[in-house]
């Protein structure tokens, strides 16, 4: 695992470890204490990754087409 902090991994970076977790926890070769770490640094990263997903969709939500479907730019967002 990395000593990164979740808040301050990139969402492809959480994304990595998160599947390492998910692996090394499907696996079932590690302790219960060592588990219980994996399973609380996931739900860290998962929540993560769908905070950044949930950004991204209000970002692509925001761009405005014309009439032929060309990006003509955003609509304001609150928070981004």
């Amino acid at each position: 695992m990395s000593d990164t902090p979740v808040d301050q991994m990139t969402f492809e970076q959480a994304m990595k470890e998160l599947e390492t977790v998910v692996g090394k926890l499907e696996r079932g070769d590690v302790a219960l204490d060592e588990s219980i770490s994996l399973y609380e640094r996931g739900a860290a990263l998962k929540k993560r990754c769908e905070d950044e997903l949930k950004r991204a969709e209000e970002k692509v939500a925001a761009i405005t087409l014309d009439a032929s479907g060309q990006p003509t730019g955003t609509k304001p967002v609150e928070g981004l």
